[in-house]
This record gives C-alpha cells, structure tokens and sequence, in this order.
C-alpha cells in the first residue's frame, strides 16, 4: 500500500493551538471537542462492528477511543469544573464541522465501496479500514502537536501521550488489516484521505473562527 501523509496543516494547527493554550475556557472547550470527535468514533464502530462478527481488534479500538472521549472530557473539566457539560453546540468549537467530520468520511468511503460492487458486511468492514486509517493518520499530527503546546504548560498536569502511544498502534492495525485487500481497493485510502485532509482544513478554519467570537 502506497504510505499517504497530511502535510501542509501542521502550521494551521500551531497557531490554533497558541490561541486555545492561552486562555482555561477556550482550551477546555477544545478538549471538549477533541472528546466528542473520539466519541462519535467509538460509537460508530460499536454499531457498524457489532453482533456476532465483531473480532478483537475492532472491540479494542471501540474501547480505547470511548476511553479517550471520557479522558478528554475528564481533561476539561480539571481546567472548567461544570463548564462543559454536554457535547452541545454552545460547548464546541466549530461544532457543525465537528458534527459532520465522520459522517462525510463514510459516506465518501461507502460511494467508492459500492462503486467496487462492495456490500453488506464487507462494505462496513472496508468503510471501518478506509474511515479509520484516514483519522488515525491525521491523529498521528494533531496529538504529538498538541502535546508540545502541553509541554510548555507543564503547571497545567496535562498529557495526551497516552492517546498518541494508541493511536500510532491503531494505525499499524488499519494498515495490517488494509495489507489484506486487493490492490484497486487499498488505493481507495488516497481520494479518502484526500477527502480527510480537505475536512480537517475546514475544520481548523472553522475553530478559529470560533475562538475569534469566544475571545
């Protein structure tokens, strides 16, 4: 499988990320975003991964990114006690975008599914490798990032190396489990990443925006 990189955003982010580290609301209503995004994730694959054939690995990935969602959140509330309450739009950043990361990344993972004659079982199965490879590539920039802001706050006690250490071992997985699929279907990660990359602009811009107005 030809590697894919996201490259070109890791600035964008910097500078969201001097914003956000500035200011207890504003970072933990980013904390609080970041928790939602990994918590749609988990629920999407416990229910497109659930019944009789759910295996190990996809059991393992639905626990560990419920248990980032809840870590996060946990996160948030040591620097808001009681602010953020809920994943509400009032309690996100670019709470539209952030609404509708994973559900385009399917849809667009779905279309070239069936275009291949892909259904069924297999389509979930394929859509969960394709959806996934793309976020834990992205999650492999955005968390080492986040956690040199981190480290220069080193009063604030907060660390996300724990999800960065999983995150690297769910990518190696997706990329296994990938490995197993024809060529034509394997090549399917780049207009799903392509699409990933677009989104995660989008997205940035719009938490900028929203820091603008929370400011």
């Amino acid at each position: 499988m030809m590697p894919i990189t996201t490259t070109g955003t890791a600035a964008k982010l910097r500078r969201v990320l001097d914003l956000v580290c500035a200011d207890t609301r504003l970072h933990a209503t980013w904390l609080n975003t970041l928790s939602y995004m990994e918590h749609v994730g988990a629920t999407k694959i416990a229910r497109t991964q659930s019944g009789p054939l759910a295996n190990y690995m996809s059991l393992k990935h639905a626990a560990e990114e419920a248990r980032h969602g809840f870590f996060l959140k946990h996160m948030a509330r040591k620097l808001w006690p009681e602010g953020l309450p809920t994943y509400e739009t009032g309690y996100l950043l670019a709470p539209i975008q952030s609404h509708q990361y994973l559900y385009r990344l399917d849809l667009k993972a779905s279309r070239l599914g069936r275009k291949h004659n892909i259904m069924g079982r297999e389509l979930h199965n394929l859509v969960y490798l394709l959806v996934t490879y793309a976020i834990e590539l992205r999650a492999d920039e955005l968390y080492p990032v986040y956690q040199e802001h981190l480290d220069r706050q080193p009063e604030l006690r907060l660390s996300v190396q724990g999800i960065i250490n999983e995150e690297e071992g769910h990518l190696a997985e997706m990329e296994a489990e990938l490995a197993n699929y024809p060529e034509e279907l394997q090549k399917l990660t780049k207009p799903v990443c392509d699409l990933e990359n677009q989104l995660y602009v989008e997205w940035l811009t719009e938490v900028e925006k929203s820091l603008a107005v929370l400011q």
